[in-house]
C-alpha cells in the first residue's frame, strides 16, 4: 500500500495519527490504572510507619519535659503559654486602638480579681461584703479614665469609706458576738482590698490617659512580663538555690538573675524606641519595674500562704487566679506612673 506520493508510509515519512473516537477516549479513561508493586506498597508503609513512630518519640518527650517543668514550677507550660498570648493579643489590641477598649478589659480585671480576693478571705473566716467591694472597685477604675487626678483621689477616698462604713453597719445588723479584734481586722481588710486591687489599677488608667500613655502602660507591662519570663526560663534551667523558701519556695536566685537580664534589655529597648528616653533612663525603668514587679509577687505570694491557698482560683488554667496574674502588675503601676512624671519632663526639656 503507497500514499499519495507512491512511496510506502512509514521508512522516515511521519504516520498520520488517527483521531481517538468517543468509546475510544471513554474506554481509555475506564482503562484500569496498574496497580503498584508489592516493594513499593510495603516500602510506603515502613515510611508511614517512621514517621507515626518518630512523631509519637517526640510527642512522648515534649510532654515528659512539660511534666516534669510543671512539678517544678507548678504551671502547665502550654496552656499557660496559649492563654498568656491570647490574653497578651487583647490587651496590645485595646492599648493600641481604642483606650476606652482597655477601660473595659480592666473592669474585668479589677472585677474578677476583688472577687477573687474576697472569697478567699471569707473562706479563711473573713466578713467581706463583695457588692458594695464589687461596686467601689469600678466607680475607683471608672473616675480615673473621666475625672481629674485631685478629683480621683476625692473618690477612691469616698469609696474605700463606703465599703468601711457598710462593713460597720452590717456587723453590728447581725449581732453575733463577733469580738472587737475580729471587726477590727475586717475593716482594715475591706479598706486593703479597695486599696490593693481597685486603685492600683486606676493608677494604670491614670497613666493611660495621660499624652502617649498608652505606650507607657504597653512598655511598663511588657517589663513586667518579660522579667517573669526570664525568672521563669532562668529558674527552670538553672534554679538551684532557692530565694525566699518560706514565702514562695519555687522562686530562685538564679531565675532573679534572670529577670533582671530580662527586664533591663527588655526596659532600654524601649526606652530607645517606643518611649523616646535615653538608654539609661531605659535600664532605670526596667530595674524599678522589676522591683515592684518582685515585691508584688512575693507579696502576693506571702498572702496566699497565710490564707493556705495555692491559687487566688483556677480560671486561668496553667496561671491559676486573674489575680495571680495581676500580683506583678498592680504594683508596677505606682511605679510606672511616677517614673512617666520623672522622665517625660527631662525628655521635653
Amino acid at each position: 500500500m503507497t500514499d499519495a506520493s507512491g512511496e510506502p508510509p512509514g521508512d522516515g515519512q511521519p504516520v498520520p495519527e488517527v483521531p481517538l473516537t468517543r468509546r475510544d477516549a471513554a474506554d481509555a479513561r475506564r482503562a484500569p490504572v496498574p496497580a503498584e508493586s508489592p516493594a513499593l506498597q510495603s516500602h510506603i508503609r515502613a515510611a508511614r510507619s517512621e514517621f507515626e513512630s518518630q512523631v509519637a518519640h517526640a510527642r512522648a518527650e515534649f510532654e515528659e519535659a512539660n511534666e516534669r517543668i510543671k512539678a517544678r514550677t507548678g504551671r502547665d507550660l502550654i496552656v499557660a503559654t496559649l492563654i498568656g498570648l491570647a490574653a497578651g493579643a487583647i490587651l496590645i489590641a485595646s492599648l493600641i486602638f481604642f483606650k476606652w477598649l482597655f477601660l473595659v478589659f480592666a473592669l474585668a480585671a479589677v472585677g474578677m480579681g476583688v472577687f477573687e480576693f474576697s472569697r478567699a478571705l471569707t473562706a479563711s473566716g473573713r466578713r467581706i461584703d463583695l457588692v458594695p467591694q464589687l461596686i467601689s472597685g469600678a466607680v475607683i477604675v471608672v473616675s480615673a479614665y473621666f475625672f481629674d487626678l485631685w478629683l480621683h483621689w476625692v473618690v477612691v477616698f469616698v469609696a474605700i469609706a463606703f465599703v468601711v462604713v457598710w462593713r460597720l453597719v452590717a456587723q453590728m445588723a447581725s449581732r453575733d458576738g463577733r469580738t472587737y479584734g475580729a471587726v477590727l481586722g475586717d475593716v482594715l481588710i475591706t479598706g486593703f482590698i479597695q486599696l490593693y486591687v481597685p486603685f492600683l489599677a486606676s493608677l494604670c488608667v491614670v497613666l493611660l490617659v495621660q499624652e502617649g500613655g498608652e505606650w507607657w502602660v504597653l512598655a511598663f507591662i511588657a517589663v513586667a512580663v518579660a522579667s517573669d519570663t526570664g525568672a521563669y526560663a532562668a529558674g527552670v534551667a538553672f534554679g538551684r538555690h532557692p530565694m525566699a523558701p518560706r514565702i514562695s519556695p519555687k522562686k530562685t536566685w538564679e531565675g532573679f538573675g534572670g529577670a533582671v537580664l530580662a527586664a533591663v534589655i527588655v526596659g532600654v529597648l524601649l526606652a530607645l524606641f517606643l518611649l523616646g528616653l535615653d538608654w539609661w533612663m531605659g535600664a532605670v525603668f526596667g530595674l524599678v519595674i522589676l522591683g515592684t514587679a518582685t515585691a508584688g509577687d512575693l507579696g502576693e505570694s506571702m498572702i496566699k500562704r497565710d490564707l493556705g491557698i495555692k491559687d487566688m482560683s483556677s480560671w486561668l488554667p496553667g496561671h491559676g487566679g486573674v489575680l495571680d496574674r495581676l500580683d506583678s502588675i498592680l504594683p508596677s503601676t505606682a511605679a510606672a506612673l511616677a517614673l512617666f512624671y520623672l522622665f517625660t519632663p527631662l525628655v521635653a526639656s
